[in-house]
């Protein structure tokens, strides 16, 4: 007998470029307080109502001078006024100077401003100023607009707000954003070999008995890229509790994450119960670790959530924890942002390597694409973690990077390979 062929392994390329053409962006909103909104994507432009500094203003403590009056350094001008920041002043006065301060609104009439340290006070109390440089016209005044002009577009449909984004939109007295709404993810593990923490001390776990780490770091992961998680817990090894743990989850949710149970094995049973409930698309992809991977869909009957025609997302990760671990990162994390509707390219894909010097060997290539957890040394270089098992999380929590090494490749201590800052991946 014929021993059947087998598909060729996908580039991670491709498969991401794949399963980002079923992303397509939820299109519910919600309002938010600013003050909550860290990490969620604005559903809609925001557009200024004002101009951003409302007038001009001094950005120094100092001295508020027409130049006009200041023929040369060492002119002392009497002060006719003190504008602290929150305060208007009145029209600047010919021949005198106005004692101003930081983000204080600028007098009429005055053009410039002397920083207090170009000053020297004559006759106690401030009355006058000895002016000891001569200012330029505009110098140390914060122009009205400068920052933020009236009617223009601040931040566009699509960005994913960080700190600096929610404190602009404070300073345009937005209380509340309009945002898309979370993505709603099921997640749930499969074997009769896991135990959740707490329930079974390490010296009573039984022979074959692992805890559930997958859990725990997928989890966190979802709700890092702004999901609503909904933790359906470990699925027995059955056929009719998996299918019932599907149909459940699909009726009320956007995506389904599982780890495991997506490969071959009598013992597999997401695969036949999500070809049962929908289609799936089972992907072997051509990396290092994590080539198992699903992409489908499950049919729902009610509720809220899914895509369009019905349909809930399907995802299906590797059951070893690295595997699992990169391949959220991966992929599963611009999927999760297109669903969201963000905008930006570049997050939709692998963040820009750095270029570093291998303190390390790599003597035996590999013929998929790996990502080899290293990091960064004092000396400049990567050091690699001396086990690049998929199943030795402890590399995933030493690293913080991936070396992205190309298929057939072998690596020399002083070779430059590139790098993926983690930090990167996990913003």
């Amino acid at each position: 007998m014929t021993a059947p062929v087998r598909a060729p392994l996908m580039a991670l390329d491709d498969a991401l470029h794949a399963l980002l053409s079923h992303a397509l962006p939820l299109t519910d909103t919600e309002s938010v307080a600013t003050f909550d909104a860290v990490g969620r994507v604005l559903a809609t432009d925001l557009v200024s109502a004002l101009q951003v500094p409302p007038r001009d203003n001094s950005s120094m403590d100092g001295y508020a001078v027409r130049v006009a009056d200041l023929p040369e350094a060492g002119t002392v001008l009497p002060v006719s006024q003190r504008i602290p920041a929150g305060h208007a002043g009145e029209p600047l006065r010919p021949g005198t100077c106005a004692r101003i301060f930081t983000g204080a609104p600028m007098p009429e009439g005055a053009d410039a401003v002397v920083m207090q340290e170009d000053t020297r006070e004559v006759g106690g109390d401030f009355h006058a100023v000895h002016i000891d440089a001569i200012p330029q016209p505009g110098q140390w005044v914060r122009r009205a607009g400068e920052d933020v002009t009236r009617g223009s577009v601040v931040l566009a449909r699509g960005v994913r707000l960080d700190e600096a984004a929610l404190g602009l939109a404070a300073s345009l007295g937005l209380a509340h954003l309009t945002v898309t709404r979370r993505p709603r993810v099921a997640l749930f593990s499969t074997g009769d070999e896991l135990v959740m923490p707490g329930e079974v001390p390490p010296e009573a776990m039984p022979p074959g008995a692992i805890y559930n780490s997958n859990r725990f770091f997928l989890r966190a992961l979802l709700q890092r890229f702004g999901c609503e998680v909904s933790d359906l817990g470990i699925v027995p090894d059955r056929r009719e509790a998996t299918l019932a743990a599907l149909k459940t989850a699909a009726d009320h949710h956007d995506l389904i994450l599982t780890s495991g149970g997506v490969s071959v094995g009598e013992e597999d049973h997401i695969k036949p119960a999500v070809q049962q409930l929908g289609e799936l698309a089972l992907w072997q992809i051509a990396m290092k670790p994590g080539k198992p991977f699903a992409y489908g869909h499950v049919r729902r009957d009610a509720g809220a959530g899914a895509d369009v025609a019905g349909r809930c997302h399907f995802i299906g990760l590797p059951g070893n924890p690295v595997s699992s671990y990169v391949t959220f990162l991966l992929l599963v994390r611009p999927f999760l942002l297109q669903l969201q509707g963000v905008a930006d390219p570049s997050a939709l894909r692998l963040p820009a390597a750095m270029r570093l010097r291998a303190d390390f060997a790599v003597p035996r290539a590999d013929k998929r694409r790996e990502f080899l957890r290293a990091r960064r040394n004092a000396q400049g270089g990567v050091d690699l973690f001396p086990n690049q098992s998929s199943g030795v999380l402890t590399s995933v929590a030493w690293a913080d990077g991936l070396v992205d090494n190309p298929a057939g490749t072998t690596i020399a201590p002083g070779d430059v390979v590139h790098f993926i800052a983690l930090a990167d991946l996990l913003s």
